[in-house]
């Protein structure tokens, strides 16, 4: 109901350029410079503006942009009050989720198996993706409930596009390999390990964020020595000798990986904050939130190692 084409701007706005926008959207840049076109003749306005490789939004098309806010906000309410005059009282149709590979593979199936067992008419669906990549599923509807991992490179609260909540904090344990001089220890405090090669996410994905920041926070900058993307690659390394990592507390690693996990000590203990994602004013709608509020009952109730933000 909403114009697509304002989804569209949407997209312009939060990564500076048609061509990422045009991916997000699943458009070609060619059609989404179209779009803007035909809207800007349609409003009579100037939207978009070049500047070197991006474009710049204009004052109209911020004015419009918040208008745009509004609707979208207000439809996702109207969806969730046009719910009660349904007949029906199950609840049916498909909820999808998007997570963040730990919750993908730990938490949100839990969820869904929850949802299932409790609504067997409704279809409940789980993508493992990025963080930032969920928000771009959310505002184009193909999403309607993200886990994430709260950090610099999602939207901020403040963005008027979404709602967030949080949901867990989970710590962050020292994995280290059979030979390190730690391997024995039953605690470590993170600055004891400053001096050690580190095995890290590769640069702008949510996990090599969250260390580097824990590190600084211990007031070192690691020493990166190997970039590893999955936790199963991590742990080979770290089991060869090759550095040391950190690892959420959820993570499972394989048996194969002769490994030492460590609780770190100290009075910070750094830790990930995972929250869920809607689109602002979908919170209400039925399945929504029932899918809120399964993942909030496998934090309180099956996963009692992981803490509510504080």
């Amino acid at each position: 109901m909403i114009d697509r084409r304002l989804r569209v701007l949407q997209a312009i706005a939060r990564h500076g350029t048609v061509t990422a926008a045009a991916e997000v959207c699943r458009l070609t840049p060619s059609a989404v410079s179209h779009q803007m076109q035909a809207l800007a003749r349609e409003l009579d306005v100037v939207l978009l503006e070049p500047t070197g490789r991006t474009v710049r939004l204009t004052a109209a098309a911020h004015t419009l942009l918040e208008h745009a806010a509004t609707l979208t906000a207000q439809w996702e309410r109207a969806q969730a009050d046009l719910a009660a005059y349904q007949e029906r009282t199950e609840l049916a149709g498909t909820l999808r989720f998007a997570a963040f590979s730990t919750a993908a593979a730990v938490v949100a199936p839990r969820a869904l198996a929850l949802l299932r067992q409790r609504h067997p008419g409704l279809r409940v669906r789980l993508r493992e993706i990025e963080p930032a990549r969920a928000f771009d599923l959310l505002a184009a509807g193909d999403t309607d409930v993200a886990v994430v991992v709260a950090t610099p490179s999602i939207p901020p609260r403040t963005d008027t596009a979404f709602e967030q909540f949080p949901l867990y904090q989970e710590p962050l344990d020292v994995l280290v390999g059979p030979d390190h001089p730690h391997a024995a220890r039953s605690s470590v405090s993170l600055d004891e390990l400053a001096g050690d090669p580190w095995v890290m996410g590769s640069p702008g994905r949510a996990y090599h964020q969250l260390v580097t920041l824990a590190c600084t926070g211990a007031g070192f900058d690691p020493a990166v020595e190997h970039h590893a993307d999955t936790w199963d690659t991590g742990a080979a390394l770290v089991a060869r000798g090759f550095g040391v990592a950190l690892i959420p507390r959820l993570v499972d690693l394989p048996a194969t990986a002769d490994t030492r996990r460590i609780p770190i000590a100290g009075a910070s203990v750094p830790t990930r904050h995972v929250v869920t994602a809607v689109r602002r004013g979908a919170a209400e709608q039925p399945g929504i939130a029932a899918g809120l509020a399964a993942l909030r009952e496998v934090r309180r109730y099956e996963l009692p190692e992981l803490t509510e933000i504080v």
